[in-house]
């Protein structure tokens, strides 16, 4: 590496943007699919009744809506317990409070679907319950929240996988010429009557430092820049507990292992694939 550096730094730059995007395509997919597994968990459908609504229609709805198969939970609140939400959330104005009796508010049904993309299944068989006044489905939030998560998986693994053929391609090309470089010793080699994996192990581990060493300069980027947006991150997705754990103390022992995690699952990837571009050239250019 020494004794060509032009060519080392053109291996570990393009192992370094490749893990670099890597990290960052990683990082973007958990925080959609935390998200996603956070408003999947919350009640997508609510269903509110009618004042002359029978008391077994919403016990009727929530048979007919568990038999789908397709619900992953449904649950009964009643007008006493509507009362006690409300007034928690307006604890603070003793007015609004005088103002609402529990006759005034609705029975409802909070529902959860066991895949988002059922949604719209159970929204007409939830129309068609007796007794149901209003369905409130948050259509916009979950549509987009999809689509977010499908185009992020989409584009970012059409990227990463662009990249990690272009490292493999460079560290193809640079580990062919060291080889053509070094043919006479390689020669010299096999008359002495060196194994084929003497030869070719020291040009596998190359190719494999190659992208440990862009893995960790993309680690340090990354780690940055999470430190650095922490706190636009906490205010935009503080109200995910899993989003709370990890960035609310970055000193955390949490933290910091998920930082160590995070940087072995980068190094192994740029040693696999280092590793796999040397094996390529060696297979071409060396045939013993």
């Amino acid at each position: 590496m020494r004794r060509s550096p032009y060519q080392s730094m053109a291996a570990v730059l393009t192992m370094f943007l490749t893990m670099l995007l890597t990290g960052l395509f990683f990082l973007a997919t958990a925080g959609s699919s935390l998200v996603l597994q956070y408003f999947e968990s919350k009640p997508q459908i609510t269903v509110f009744f009618t004042n002359k609504a029978a008391a077994g229609d919403a016990d009727a709805l929530k048979k007919t809506l568990e038999a789908t198969g397709k619900v992953a939970s449904v649950k009964f609140v009643s007008k006493d317990d509507a009362l006690a939400i409300y007034r928690e959330q307006n604890k603070s104005d003793p007015l609004l409070l005088e103002m609402v009796t529990a006759d005034i508010l609705p029975a409802s049904l909070e529902v959860s679907a066991m895949d988002p993309n059922f949604l719209h299944e159970l929204e007409p068989i939830i129309k068609e319950g007796q007794g149901v006044e209003e369905v409130v489905f948050q259509k916009d939030v979950v549509d987009t929240l999809l689509r977010w998560t499908n185009a992020i998986r989409l584009v970012g693994s059409l990227l990463v996988g662009l990249l990690a053929l272009d490292s493999i391609l460079i560290v193809m090309t640079v580990i062919g010429m060291k080889i053509a470089i070094k043919k006479e010793e390689i020669e010299i080699l096999t008359l002495v009557g060196a194994s084929p994996w003497y030869v070719r192990l020291p040009f596998v581990l190359e190719g494999g430092l190659y992208g440990t060493i862009g893995a960790f300069f993309s680690w340090i980027i990354i780690t940055g820049l999470v430190v650095w947006l922490r706190p636009m991150v906490l205010g935009f997705l503080g109200i995910i507990p899993a989003v709370q754990i990890l960035l609310v103390n970055p000193l955390s022992g949490i933290f910091l292992l998920s930082l160590v995690a995070f940087l072995g699952l980068l190094s192994a990837i740029g040693f696999i694939l280092g590793s796999l571009g040397s094996f390529v050239a060696l297979s071409r250019y060396l045939k013993f």
